[in-house]
């Protein structure tokens, strides 16, 4: 016979805990990825209008300045559809599984820090777009990437943005 006066019991059944089971990313690792998101960028917008106008100024007489506006011209193009097929796959790779084109490359990613998926809108907005208008405040980069040695591993955009970056 059960006693009415116990505590009631159930059955509970362990629940995984999404942060027992994922490891967070290196700091050396997300260094590398910012780097190398960098010079991804400069070599897709940057170098071609560099290349262009190098090559304008290596001439150097101006004996035909048609030419040189047309030659830089094509170079702006390049650099702009440099930065349509940046911005493109970013988007992708960010929307498909929290990873920019060079945490892609490295092997991680930006998740929720409760381990679920962050959303495209999460990272784009508060990660990038706050924190780019919070840059602007002095000290703040520098603030912003020391909070990377917390136990956590979390920098102020991603305490801001609720999320952690995990290998992936």
């Amino acid at each position: 016979m059960t006693n009415p006066y116990a505590p009631p019991q159930a059955a509970v059944l362990d629940i995984d805990d999404p942060r027992a089971t994922t490891m967070l990313a290196d700091r050396a690792t997300r260094l590398g990825a910012i780097i190398l998101e960098g010079l991804i960028f400069m070599v897709m917008v940057y170098l071609p209008i560099i290349v262009t106008v190098g090559l304008t100024t290596m001439r150097g007489d101006g004996s035909d300045m048609n030419r040189d506006f047309s030659l830089m011209m094509v170079g702006f193009a390049l650099a702009g559809a440099g930065l349509i097929a940046w911005s493109w796959l970013t988007i992708v790779y960010v929307n498909r599984n929290g990873q920019s084109i060079a945490k892609k490359a490295t092997g991680i990613k930006v998740v929720r820090s409760d381990g679920s998926r962050a959303s495209l809108g999460r990272i784009f907005w508060l990660r990038n777009v706050l924190n780019g208008v919070l840059g602007l405040i002095p000290f703040y980069v520098i603030i912003d990437a020391l909070f990377i040695f917390s136990e956590s591993r979390q920098c102020l955009h991603d305490k801001i943005a609720d999320t952690i970056v995990v290998k992936a």
